[in-house]
């Protein structure tokens, strides 16, 4: 049974973080390099940095699947329209292929659905082929270019990719 549990206490924050580290340490270093992970893991993924997203506007949930922990996703509502980025949707090595990262983006379309949001967006590294590949199969298009400086030397080269939200 796969559930979607928000995210609140400190073990929680904790089970995200480690997720984090091992999804990032395997998908992402072929991409961004192991310098460029350890950088990112540290200040947007750590329990630090994970706590401060959280009171901020960022709402991350669990992905469990029968109880077991097998990612997560993160979102951050729009602050004067009515869009919401998918800033988060990470599903471990071992439990890929079952559907889950499918039902973790209709989960948000869901939430897209009840707060009135007609705009799902996210950024993608651009040379994730296999997530812009999941990306456009799932009906988002590529909105353009957005290189975003994060310090110490590191850059985010992504796309921005778009998705209508039916009313």
């Amino acid at each position: 049974m796969i559930s979607f549990q928000p995210v609140h206490s400190e073990a929680q924050i904790a089970d995200v973080a480690r997720l984090a580290r091992e999804i990032w340490q395997e998908h992402y270093v072929p991409i961004i390099g192991q310098a460029q992970v350890d950088y990112m893991l540290e200040n947007f993924q750590s329990e630090t940095a994970l706590s401060k997203q959280l009171q901020q506007a960022y709402e991350y949930y669990l992905i469990t699947n029968n109880r077991q922990s097998a990612g997560y996703l993160a979102i951050v509502p729009g602050q004067n329209d009515a869009s919401l980025m998918l800033s988060k949707l990470y599903v471990r090595k071992s439990e890929r292929g079952r559907g889950l990262g499918k039902q973790g983006l209709h989960f948000v379309e869901d939430l897209c659905a009840k707060r009135a949001v007609n705009l799902l967006w996210l950024t993608v590294n651009k040379h994730n082929a296999d997530s812009i590949a999941w990306y456009s199969q799932m009906g988002f298009t590529n909105a353009g270019s957005i290189i975003q400086d994060i310090g110490s030397g590191f850059v985010m080269d992504d796309f921005r990719f778009e998705k209508a939200i039916p009313k």
